[in-house]
């Protein structure tokens, strides 16, 4: 096999950094920036805070190139280029057949939407779907392990990143906790005791984090463990299970039909409509996995044909499945018996086949587990690229030369996601989920418009004013409309006045502002109306959300905020003005010359690919 660093882009390793070897704990490993030098270099630092903060607002801007060159060299050793549209497919089964339809459906079946449940799948797909276009230009474009943060940061900048990044961990680290605690009610399930039997009660804790589950955290554990040793064995692992699982849900279908009672259906909306979409914005949760497949771009062979063909094609079977499986949950039980915790096996145990609860847990189980390996590949790599930018320490960012993995960051992950999924409940942990999912991907529409319609050199003053303009009139009216949907959503009258608006700016984007910038390879059809209209169903979805859940993105969102105040700004600055002893990154020039630069590197990355693929 070919050694990683042979395969670097004419890059050997640093020599000191070779020496020093993989494992590496030095204050220098974790803050190497000259703000961090001392006491005195980090009061400095702070009492220059505003004009960084100012600086990074305004200049804090990548390029396509810098994130497919220095920003990957940061890693020392290269992520193996192993994966195939066919790998791509099987990993977005994997990361989506699992928690959602077996712990979500009878959740929010139950408490918000009743049958309608099947419609509330049917919107939260559509609206999914509207982002899989954008990651998936977005991927093509920029094949980085970094996803929507890399994304953002090319054309949002460095403090727009920083937001998406502190919700991707967010995300990573609560995702994960909460598909391992549902892992745990349906081990219990297939031991014929509730569902939290395993679990360890402390009353002495506020309700809602009393029930200690270390299950739930060795099962992290042991799937980050598989994950960090290879992506190649990871996948076939994957495919293994996820075609198991496969055959276990459409056996699941067939025997459910032959016990439905269309009478369950009635009545079909027992919430009303404000539950349905209330329904649609927590199971939306599940279909989130799909931002772990654009973050395999990097060690996938050929970006451009195959993260199209895994992304779209694996989303649009999920949405199918998980449509029809709320389906026949709804009609083999009235929706006020369906069991919030393990609603299938319930089901099938009330209508006399008991048996299956073994089945349906055994799938469950392996669904689950098949979601949290995905999750530890994807979500390591989220990681990965943020350490690269120096807003999380950058002994995260280094790659292991032998598996080629990086084992620093998945272990960051797993050691965050294990102490939640120990003290927080379902509940409790969904609404958040989706709420920060949900901002991101309004964040990745809004910057794939500007890749599209702005560019350094290309786009006029006075186009760039107007797309602004038209920009805050899409999001504006977007929110208007989620805003009177929570408040009144009988009222008609908000809704006659901010669609328009929202349909004349969009049509204001696509009449009064040139394209600045064409796609590649691979881009969204029907521009700028899909990106406008993910922006509109996401900040709607949002709208439907609880109080509560916005109140725990907020305090959450402010946490983080606090700590790129007092971190990730300064080392980001010091690495942006070549303070940190790297090369520095490439100014965000015009759009003519970062193609050409980024072409070049993909050229390499698709020649080099050739001999990667086998590993």
């Amino acid at each position: 096999m070919e050694p990683v660093e042979a395969r670097q882009e004419g890059h050997a390793p640093k020599p000191a950094a070779a020496a020093r070897g993989y494992w590496r704990w030095s204050k220098e490993d974790f803050f190497p920036e000259p703000s961090f030098a001392s006491w005195v270099a980090y009061r400095g630092a702070l009492a220059a805070t505003p004009s960084r903060l100012m600086d990074r607002l305004i200049a804090g801007r990548s390029t396509d190139a810098a994130e497919l060159g220095d920003m990957r060299r940061r890693s020392e050793n290269e992520m193996r280029r192993c994966l195939t549209w066919w790998d791509l497919t099987w990993l977005g089964f994997g990361c989506h057949l699992g928690a959602g339809i077996f712990v979500l459906t009878g959740l929010e079946s139950r408490d918000h939407a009743g049958p309608a449940v099947v419609v509330s799948y049917v919107v939260a797909g559509v609206s999914a779907m509207l982002s899989v276009f954008c990651y998936a230009e977005f991927a093509v474009e920029i094949p980085v392990a970094g996803g929507s943060f890399a994304y953002l940061r090319v054309e949002l900048g460095d403090v727009a990143a920083f937001v998406a990044a502190a919700n991707l961990i967010l995300e990573s680290v609560i995702g994960t906790a909460a598909v391992a605690r549902a892992w745990t009610s349906y081990l219990a399930s297939l031991f014929n005791r509730p569902a939290s039997a395993f679990r360890v009660r402390a009353p002495w804790v506020a309700e809602g984090y009393d029930e200690l589950d270390p299950i739930a955290s060795a099962v992290i554990v042991a799937t980050a463990t598989m994950a960090m040793l290879s992506t190649k064995g990871s996948s076939r692992v994957n495919w293994v299970a996820s075609a198991v699982h496969l055959l276990v849900l459409a056996f699941i279908i067939v025997a459910g039909f032959l016990h439905a009672k269309p009478s369950n259906l009635t009545p079909f909306v027992p919430y009303g409509v404000p539950g349905v979409f209330r329904a649609a914005a927590v199971v939306y949760f599940a279909y989130g996995g799909f931002d772990s497949i654009a973050n395999m771009a990097e060690e996938t062979n050929n970006p451009s044909r195959d993260i199209p063909v895994g992304l779209i094609g694996s989303m649009s079977v999920i949405t199918a499945i998980y449509c029809t499986m709320a389906l026949v949950l709804s009609m083999m039980q009235p929706y006020t018996a369906i069991d919030r915790s393990a609603a299938f096996s319930v089901a099938f145990g009330a209508v006399g086949m008991r048996w299956m609860k073994y089945v349906v847990a055994v799938g469950a189980l392996k669904g689950m587990t098949t979601v949290l390996l995905v999750g530890a590949l994807g979500n390591a790599r989220y990681a990965t690229h943020i350490a690269r930018s120096h807003i999380i320490p950058p002994v995260f960012a280094l790659v292991h030369p032998r598996t080629g993995t990086p084992v620093h960051a998945t272990t960051l992950i797993t050691a965050a996601s294990a102490c939640v999924a120990l003290i927080s409940s379902l509940d409790v942990l969904a609404s958040l989920l989706s709420i920060s999912t949900l901002f991101i991907f309004v964040m990745m529409a809004v910057a794939l418009l500007v890749r599209r319609y702005h560019a350094r050199g290309v786009t006029s003053r006075a186009h760039g004013r107007r797309l602004v303009a038209f920009l805050l009139a899409i999001v504006g009216s977007s929110a208007g409309i989620a805003a009177c949907w929570g408040a009144a959503p009988e009222r008609w009258a908000g809704y006659a006045a901010l669609v328009p608006v929202w349909a004349a700016a969009t049509l204001g984007v696509q009449l009064l502002v040139p394209v600045a910038r064409a796609p590649r390879r691979w881009g969204v059809p029907l521009m700028p109306w899909l990106p406008s209209l993910s922006i509109a169903t996401n900040l709607f979805l949002m709208g439907s959300l609880g109080a509560q859940a916005f109140v725990r993105f907020g305090v959450c969102t402010a946490v983080m905020m606090l700590y790129y105040v007092l971190v990730g700004l300064h080392a980001t600055y010091d690495v942006a003005h070549d303070g940190s002893g790297e090369e520095p990154r490439a100014d965000h020039g015009d759009a003519a010359g970062d193609e050409k630069a980024a072409v070049a590197v993909a050229a390499t990355d698709v020649e080099k690919s050739g001999g990667d693929g086998g590993q």
